[in-house]
């Protein structure tokens, strides 16, 4: 039996309350078995179970902690939301939704359970979106000193990092501030002896990525914390940091791998169109006859941007004749998209429809384009809003946390209590 878990033939219990709610050792153990099967799909070792329970039930109050705050801020999902959420899961796994069903339920996992467990997870995705993400602001200035640290460089390096925290909560006395670097440094030394950094982040460690060994995955430079990312471009493949301090606790980095990402062309495309959009005066099927018959016109040696002037319901493009300028990929709907990579240069379509009516393209040329900066610009926004959103979630959890009421009602509190009892 585990450390503090109810087992078969014990009355479920409560684990932890939670500000208004409990946790209840049964909840508890349907979201450890799922964790942990995760964990065995990705040949990740699990620690001693007394150290995975508390992993596993730290994350699932820090989840009751944000539903709450969803519920109490108006944040829900809808039924038909969740539905099709779940729908594309049973998509991944190339079965019916009814296979999928049945498949829960034959390995003993009721269907409801897993449905709220999904309702969870979507509506603390819409809290954070919310609290964090939306409000989340990068200034053109941010930019330019983004790109001005990027030039000379052929391509940006990307880091494959892990990560431990020992975390230490808002307002910390000195004493259990000094008790966590204690903590840190042994666990340190721990990984400098050769110690399995993995298995070692999965016990200790009380970052939202803990029981994923701690893995960050592939970062690029500007998407590493600023906290981190000088020490970690001065690091080699393999090493591990000192201790870094923040306001959230006392951090360890090992940089996994390096590489750099070579800078790369992309294939632009300029084409023009004419587009028939069906209304109440013409049908789908006329606007198809329509263009077919400008298609025989074009090709009978009339000028293609007269006709995009003439008919085009495209009237941004058509007073150009129907040019749609230079167009980088994913710049199109996919069904226009598809169609115009298909052409040779000078090449025209047959009559083909997307969300906005009837087409008939032409491509006119296409080369091999480095970004341009308007791009370069864009990926440097996105790279700084990364960073920001990430630093701030954890700011935000760890608030959340420390004004909550939280009370574990584990075996090892209940022994503990009975002991000073009988003193």
């Amino acid at each position: 039996m585990l450390a503090f878990t109810a087992g078969a033939e014990t009355l479920d219990r409560i684990l932890a309350i939670v500000d208004e709610e409990v946790i209840m050792a049964s909840e508890f153990e349907r979201y450890r078995d799922r964790i942990a099967e995760q964990l065995t799909q990705q040949e990740t070792q699990l620690p001693p179970a007394s150290i995975f329970d508390k992993q596993v039930l730290d994350r699932l109050v820090m989840q009751k902690l944000q539903i709450q705050f969803a519920r109490r801020t108006g944040v829900t999902v809808d039924d038909e939301t969740l539905n099709k959420a779940i729908t594309g899961i049973a998509a991944q796994n190339k079965i019916s939704l009814a296979q999928f069903r049945e498949t829960l339920e034959r390995d003993g996992y009721s269907y409801d359970s897993f449905r709220e467990e999904i309702r969870g997870e979507l509506t603390v995705a819409r809290l954070r979106q919310r609290e964090v993400d939306n409000r989340i602001v990068v200034t053109d200035r941010e930019i330019d000193n983004y790109l001005a640290n990027q030039l000379g460089q052929v391509g940006e390096n990307e880091y494959h990092l892990s990560h431990i925290l020992i975390a230490t909560p808002d307002g910390a006395s000195p004493e259990a501030i000094e008790l966590a670097r204690e903590k840190a440094q042994q666990t340190l030394d721990e990984l400098r002896a050769g110690g399995d950094f993995r298995k070692i982040a999965v016990a200790v460690s009380e970052d939202q990525q803990a029981l994923a060994g701690g893995d960050l995955g592939w970062r690029k430079e500007g998407q590493i914390p600023t906290l981190f990312v000088d020490r970690v471009k001065a690091m080699g493949k393999g090493e591990v940091s000192d201790l870094i301090r923040s306001p959230s606790g006392f951090h360890i980095i090992r940089v996994n791998d390096a590489r750099t990402q070579e800078a790369h062309l992309i294939t632009q495309t300029h084409a023009r169109h004419i587009l028939i959009k069906p209304s109440e005066l013409v049908s789908s099927k006329d606007a198809k006859v329509k263009l077919e018959q400008i298609k025989l016109r074009i090709e009978g040696g009339d000028d293609f941007a007269e006709l995009a002037r003439s008919f085009s319901d495209d009237r941004g493009s058509a007073a150009k004749g129907g040019d749609l300028g230079w167009a980088s990929p994913g710049d199109m709907v996919p069904d226009f998209e598809n169609v115009m990579n298909e052409l040779q240069p000078n090449g025209i379509s047959d009559p083909f429809e997307s969300p906005f009516g009837w087409h008939l393209v032409q491509v006119l040329e296409r080369r091999e384009h480095d970004d341009t900066e308007e791009a370069k610009r864009a990926r440097a926004r996105e790279t700084i809003r990364g960073r920001k959103i990430e630093e701030e979630t954890q700011n935000w959890l760890r608030r959340l946390r420390d004004e909550a009421y939280v009370e574990y009602r584990t075996g090892e509190e209940e022994d503990a209590a009975a002991a000073d009892d009988s003193g």
